[in-house]
């Protein structure tokens, strides 16, 4: 006889993950012969490039690389993302102690929690945000406090709006810049406001910089790290997924605080096998290569984004110009919300598009849009909403 399997109570207090839910209804309107722009999921449709492809396949060949990889990553590998933040940011790094590779960062992000975070301790995350800081803080057996995050402050956390009675409690703080869903960019001094917050609190500060890379118009986004006394109290999780279209290969790393790099590395090896070294091989031929692959898919984004946002202002929608990220945060016309205004795109005019609250209830009132379809798809995609009407 089958019994009833129950779900663990850390799992019912989770809402459904928001891009599994644009899936299911992506497929429902799929069996409809709707015709999908899917603008929902940020996932690169560019293909990863040729010479990262080289690399995987000479390594994946290799006998040596079929075995157990390094829990923390290769020496290898780890000294490429030294070297690289060294040309990028100007950032000294130990391979040694200070770098730790990730199967992804989402991987990282989600396991931070559990080498910080006891039972009743506060984790502050931003909010819209990325929904894998707060699963990780509730899958520790945190509490999540939200940083609110409004048009009004640049999309940036007001930190004086923190009680001191969270302060106190919070172990770290999950902050992203350049911002999804957001596409917001930090500031210097913003920066600086965090360390001394967290200086002022002992928090550590985990900053999500996956987006770094994808900017727009000579901008180019500053690390955490460089902040005078970021090392001291925080870390910074990247990836190599948006910057060389390798999502589906999961390899990223965190960087920072060397304790706090340690503390993660050794959650990792109770729980994972480290990345197969034949990826790790592509990682080091990504960052230590020609970098014009990273500059033409820039540019590629560039146009993309011109085109969605000229047609969405002509339409009459209301959105900022992002600087940086592939997204584009779009305000919803009057008598709509978040929900109704996606529904609406896609049962209209087959445009997936992300509900702003899914990231969490300051992004009700927006949609979220990927610059992740070809120049010829984003002009159909323009004419479709265009003609739609609201």
């Amino acid at each position: 006889m089958t019994f009833m399997i129950e779900k663990s109570d850390r799992l019912k207090a989770l809402p459904p993950y928001l891009f599994k839910e644009i899936d299911r209804q992506k497929s429902e309107a799929r069996k409809k012969g709707v015709d999908i722009i899917d603008l929902g999921v940020g996932d690169p449709d560019m293909p990863t490039p040729p010479h990262i492809i080289e690399a995987l396949c000479k390594a994946a060949r290799d006998p040596a690389n079929h075995r157990y990889p390094s829990y923390s990553g290769m020496v290898a590998f780890n000294e490429a993302v030294a070297a690289w933040y060294q040309k990028r940011f100007q950032v000294t790094l130990s391979p040694e102690t200070e770098v730790v590779t990730l199967i992804g960062s989402k991987e990282g992000i989600a396991n931070i929690p559990l080498a910080l975070i006891n039972p009743g301790d506060v984790g502050l995350a931003t909010s819209p945000g990325y929904p894998v800081y707060n699963t990780g803080i509730q899958f520790a057996g945190g509490q999540t406090w939200f940083m609110d995050l409004y048009k009004s402050n640049q999309f940036l956390p007001d930190l004086s709006a923190i009680p001191d009675a969270v302060a106190a409690k919070a172990k770290l703080m999950f902050i992203n810049y350049p911002n999804n869903p957001t596409s917001a960019v930090a500031t210097s001094e913003f920066f600086k406001d965090v360390v001394r917050f967290a200086e002022k609190h002992h928090i550590i500060v985990c900053h999500d910089a996956a987006y770094s890379e994808m900017a727009f118009d000579g901008y180019r986004p500053p690390s955490f790290l460089e902040t005078d006394g970021a090392k001291d109290v925080g870390v910074e999780f990247h990836s190599l997924s948006k910057t060389y279209n390798m999502t589906g290969w999961r390899i990223g790393f965190a960087v920072g605080r060397a304790e706090v790099i340690q503390a993660l590395g050794q959650v990792k090896s109770n729980i994972d096998s480290g990345v197969f070294q034949a990826v790790q091989y592509a990682g080091i031929a990504a960052l230590e290569g020609d970098q014009d692959c990273v500059a033409a898919m820039n540019l590629e984004y560039t146009r993309r984004r011109d085109i969605l946002l000229a047609g969405l202002r002509e339409a009459g929608l209301s959105v900022e110009t992002p600087r940086a990220t592939f997204y584009a945060w779009i305000e919803v016309p009057k008598g709509y919300t978040s929900a109704s205004f996606a529904s609406h795109l896609l049962t209209q005019a087959g445009i997936v598009a992300t509900p702003g609250n899914g990231f969490g209830a300051p992004g009700e009132g927006y949609i979220r849009m990927a610059l992740t379809v070809s120049v010829e798809r984003m002009k159909e995609a323009v004419a479709r909403i265009q003609s739609t009407g609201f």
